[in-house]
């Protein structure tokens, strides 16, 4: 069944966002998985507007854990390749371009100390 909608959360009043259910993401290309608690609290799209999607919840997870769900390093690379595909299976082509470039080279810190493009 195709799941409806997005990562479900609450704005707190101090400008962060708060995951209200627990959400898996499968990464197709990459055969991980990446979880986004109940209860994850996140900036939202750093340095970028706020929408909603799933692409930031899945990156910041990533990019907060340094991991896969199964403890396996990301890289860099990875991670912004995630954020890419999320965006385009929302139909935010455009979008995917420019924000997978940005997340790889000025974000992502844990993932990048991984490797830039093979995590170690």
């Amino acid at each position: 069944m195709a799941r409806q909608g997005f990562i479900k959360h609450r704005h707190r009043s101090d400008g962060l966002y708060v995951c209200t259910e627990t959400y898996v993401y499968r990464s197709h290309r990459y055969e991980q998985t990446v979880v986004v608690y109940e209860g994850t609290v996140r900036d939202g799209a750093s340095g970028a507007v706020d929408i909603e999607s799933d692409s930031w919840w899945v990156h910041d997870q990533l990019c907060a854990d340094g991991a896969w769900n199964s403890g396996e390093p990301v890289s860099a690379w990875e991670a912004a390749t995630v954020l890419r595909d999320i965006l385009q299976s929302e139909g935010r082509w455009f979008r995917a371009f420019y924000w997978r470039l940005s997340t790889f080279f000025f974000g992502c810190k844990r993932a990048k100390e991984n490797g830039w493009f093979k995590a170690n």
